[in-house]
């Protein structure tokens, strides 16, 4: 069986690592490149990193400290933020960079995701998707979740792994950060009309949410959080020995 992966997320703000709700209220954690050490040295299985400013701010990822964290880490890396051309895509590999993750910049071109893939390869262009709930249906948010686009979640997937997105990270404007579990609804009708993996974004309030994940859908490949592991309410090791005990299998 594949291994389920444990993936702390580092929002980044101005050299920071940053935490809020529903995209909103965002305070100081911690030092990206310290975080980062202590993610890859207690249990995590990759690490994504998140220049969450640099789209609405309309600037370039910050690489002088991406290039600190992957220097640092012994686990893959996924980075995102301000992604916008293939450009982007060599910069942030050529810091370190294991995937690139795009969202704001693949809404305002396509074509992006496919010259990527072609580029560099499937396995490396991971497409991020902000999505919530409005008028009953799942719709796409760009800018870090500040703009809707209108567009249908599902529809916009299927067209981004159809281009050749490699992977899928499904954040959940609607559960994000609220610790009430993750979207399950959201993430079964995804897992149902793609076959790449999909990593699950925005809910998890404590071990038990990931338990509930990879019972409920064992189709989705991995558990993506961020506050619970900042603040010490969950650790890796002992979330991995829960998820082995329930026949869940994870690297340990």
């Amino acid at each position: 069986m594949i291994t389920k992966r444990i993936i702390p997320c580092l929002d980044v703000r101005d050299g920071r690592v940053v935490k809020g709700t529903n995209f909103q209220g965002l305070r100081d954690v911690n030092s990206p490149v310290e975080l980062a050490r202590y993610y890859s040295d207690h249990g995590a299985d990759e690490l994504v990193f998140y220049d969450i400013t640099a789209s609405a701010e309309g600037r370039a990822l910050f690489t002088d400290i991406l290039t600190e964290v992957a220097s640092t880490i012994f686990i893959p890396l996924t980075v995102g933020g301000g992604i916008n051309e293939v450009a982007d895509f060599e910069r942030v590999l050529q810091c370190g960079a294991d995937k690139v993750s795009v969202n704001s910049g693949a809404i305002r071109s396509p074509q992006l995701i496919e010259d990527a893939a072609k580029r560099y390869g499937d396995q490396c262009v991971v497409l991020s998707v902000d999505a919530k709930r409005v008028d009953g249906k799942y719709t796409v948010f760009a800018k870090g979740g500040r703009e809707s686009t209108g567009m249908d979640a599902l529809e916009w997937i299927r067209f981004g792994v159809d281009h050749g997105a490699g992977e899928i990270v499904l954040n959940s404007i609607d559960t994000d950060g609220v610790k009430a579990g993750f979207d399950l609804e959201m993430l079964r009708a995804v897992s149902e009309i793609v076959s790449v993996p999909v990593i699950a974004s925005g809910g998890a309030g404590k071990a038990e949410d990931f338990i509930t994940l990879f019972e409920t859908l064992p189709q989705v490949d991995a558990g993506l959080a961020a506050s619970i592991f900042h603040f010490g309410e969950v650790k890796i090791p002992e979330l991995k020995a829960l998820l082995a005990q329930h026949n869940i299998p994870v690297r340990l």
